[in-house]
C-alpha cells in the first residue's frame, strides 16, 4: 500500500523509487522509497517520452508527457484515501526548480489538514464572486438611470443624462471600479469643463453624485463621504457656477411691443404660426402646446386641462381659454390620422424648433418660450391681480411648503378674467408717446 500522502505510480507501470521484487532482503516487498532527485538535465530528456516522470526532491512531484508532446507538471497526493492530481503549470515555461518550490507550498497546505485543490477551487470562487460584486462607474450610472427613467416626465430627460455621461464622464471614469473613485478622478470630469460650460458641468457634478449615492446605498462603495458632493466639498476647489457665469434669461418680446409683434403673427400662414398664437394667448409653454391632443380640450366650457405627466411641474393644468384662443383652436382641422390640435404636416408632433423658427423668419427679437416673461411683466406692471392668481397661470409651483399644503385650488376663475384680460390687452397695438420738445424761454 502506498502512504496517505505518498504518490501511487500509473497502473502496470514501475517507478524509479519502487524495490523490485524479492530484491528487499527484509521481506518487504513493493515498499516506496524516495524518488531519485533528478537534474534539470534529465527531466529535459524526459519530454521525449510519454507518461509521467516522478523527478524527486519533492514527494509526488511528476513530469507528465502525453502522446501529443505536451508537458506539465503535477502533483501527486492522497486525502481520505482517494488520490488527488493538482496541475502546476507547464514546462519548460515552469523550471524544475520553480515546480519544486510549488510542490513543496503545496504539501506544506497537506500538512496543515488542508486539500489544496480544495483550497485552489474556494479561491476561485472567492475571486469571481469579488468580481461580480465590482461595478464599474458606466454600469451604475446605467442601472441608476434605468431605475429613476419611470419617474421622469419625459425620455428626453433620460436622453439627457445619457448624452453628458457618455461626452464628459465615461471617457475619464466610465471603466472603474466605483470603490476607487476618489476626488482627483471627479475634478478630473470637472475641471475642463467647470468654466467653459459651467451649466453643462453642474449638472454633470449632479449627476455623478447621485451615481455615487447609488452605489454606496447598494453595497458597491462604502458609505461615507461622496467626492462629487458640492457642499464642504468641491466649493473649496471649484469656483462658484453663478460667479462663472449670470444666467442667461430668454430674450422677451417687450410688454410695449408684444401687440404689434400679435397682429404681425396673424398674417403669418402654416401650424407653426398658429401654434405660437396659441402659446402666447395661453401663457403656456412650447412643448405643452405642440403636444396638444383634442381629448384634453372641453370646448364647450372653454378650458384646456394639461395632464401631469406632460407638466414641467408633474401636476394637472387647466387652462381657461380667452375668447381668440378658443376661436383658434375651434379653427385647427381635425385630422383623421393625428391626435394633435396643431400638428405636423405628416400627423405627428410639431418640432422643438417650429415655433422658435416663425419668430426668426419674422426676424423678431425674442423666443417663444420669452412669451411667459412678457405675461408675468404685463401682469405686474399692467394690472393689479394678486401674485398667486398670476403665478398659477403660468403654473408655477408655490415655493412655500406650509402655503402649498393648506392652498387646494387652482384659483380657476380668477385665472379666467386674467387670461381674457390679457388677450384683449394682446389685441391692441400700442403706439409710443411722441415726445415735444419745449421751446426756450418757455419756462415761466
Amino acid at each position: 500500500m502506498w502512504p496517505l500522502n505518498g504518490c501511487q505510480p500509473p497502473s502496470g507501470s514501475v517507478r524509479s523509487d519502487q524495490t523490485p521484487k524479492g530484491g528487499n532482503k527484509k521481506g518487504k516487498a513493493d515498499m516506496p522509497k524516495k524518488a531519485k532527485e533528478l537534474s534539470a538535465l534529465e527531466v529535459s530528456r524526459k519530454k521525449a517520452v510519454p507518461g509521467v516522470h516522478f523527478v524527486g526532491g519533492v514527494a509526488g512531484l511528476a513530469l507528465n508527457v502525453t502522446t501529443g508532446g505536451g508537458c506539465s507538471w503535477i502533483l501527486r497526493y492522497h486525502v481520505d484515501k482517494k488520490r488527488r492530481e493538482m496541475g502546476l503549470g507547464s514546462f519548460p515555461e515552469i523550471t524544475l526548480a520553480r515546480a519544486r518550490e510549488k510542490a513543496r507550498e503545496e504539501r506544506d497546505k497537506l500538512d496543515r489538514g488542508h486539500d489544496p485543490i480544495q483550497l485552489r477551487e474556494d479561491e476561485r470562487r472567492t475571486h469571481a464572486a469579488a468580481r461580480a460584486a465590482v461595478i464599474t462607474f458606466e454600469g451604475a450610472a446605467k442601472k441608476l438611470v434605468a431605475a429613476l427613467r419611470p419617474g421622469w416626465k419625459n425620455e428626453k430627460h433620460a436622453k439627457q443624462w445619457e448624452a453628458t455621461l457618455e461626452a464628459y464622464v465615461y471617457p475619464k471614469i466610465g471603466a472603474m471600479d466605483v470603490r476607487h473613485i476618489a476626488l482627483p478622478h471627479v475634478l478630473d470630469v470637472l475641471q475642463p469643463i467647470w468654466t467653459t460650460k459651467t451649466e453643462t458641468a453642474t449638472r454633470v457634478r449632479s449627476r455623478v453624485e447621485q451615481v455615487i449615492d447609488w452605489c454606496a446605498v447598494s453595497g458597491h462603495r462604502p458609505k461615507g463621504e461622496n467626492p462629487a458632493r458640492w457642499r464642504g466639498n468641491l466649493d473649496k476647489l471649484l469656483v462658484r457656477p453663478e460667479k462663472v457665469s449670470k444666467t442667461a434669461h430668454h430674450q422677451a418680446v417687450p410688454v410695449s411691443k408684444v401687440g404689434e409683434f400679435l397682429a404681425d403673427l396673424t398674417k403669418v400662414e402654416g401650424v407653426g404660426a398658429k401654434a405660437l398664437h396659441f402659446a402666447i394667448l395661453t401663457a403656456t409653454r412650447s412643448g405643452e402646446v405642440r403636444g396638444a391632443t383634442w381629448q384634453e380640450f372641453d370646448l364647450d366650457n372653454a378650458l384646456w386641462v394639461i395632464p401631469g405627466d406632460r407638466m414641467k411641474t408633474g401636476r394637472e393644468h387647466r387652462v381657461p381659454l380667452s375668447p381668440p384662443a378658443l376661436a383658434l383652436v375651434k379653427s385647427m382641422p381635425v385630422l383623421a390620422d393625428s391626435p394633435y390640435v396643431f400638428a405636423a404636416p405628416r400627423g405627428g408632433m410639431l418640432s422643438d424648433m417650429t415655433l422658435s423658427a416663425v419668430m426668426r423668419r419674422m426676424k423678431a427679437k425674442g423666443v417663444p418660450h420669452g412669451f411667459r416673461s412678457t405675461f408675468r411683466d404685463w401682469c405686474a406692471e399692467r394690472t393689479a391681480y394678486p401674485r398667486d392668481v398670476c403665478e398659477m397661470a403660468l403654473a408655477h409651483t408655490i415655493k412655500d411648503k406650509t402655503e402649498a399644503a393648506y392652498r387646494r385650488g387652482d384659483l380657476f376663475e380668477k385665472r379666467r378674467h386674467l387670461m381674457n384680460d390679457w388677450a384683449e390687452f394682446l389685441s391692441r397695438v400700442e403706439t409710443p408717446a411722441k415726445v415735444i420738445p419745449m421751446k426756450k424761454g418757455a419756462e415761466a
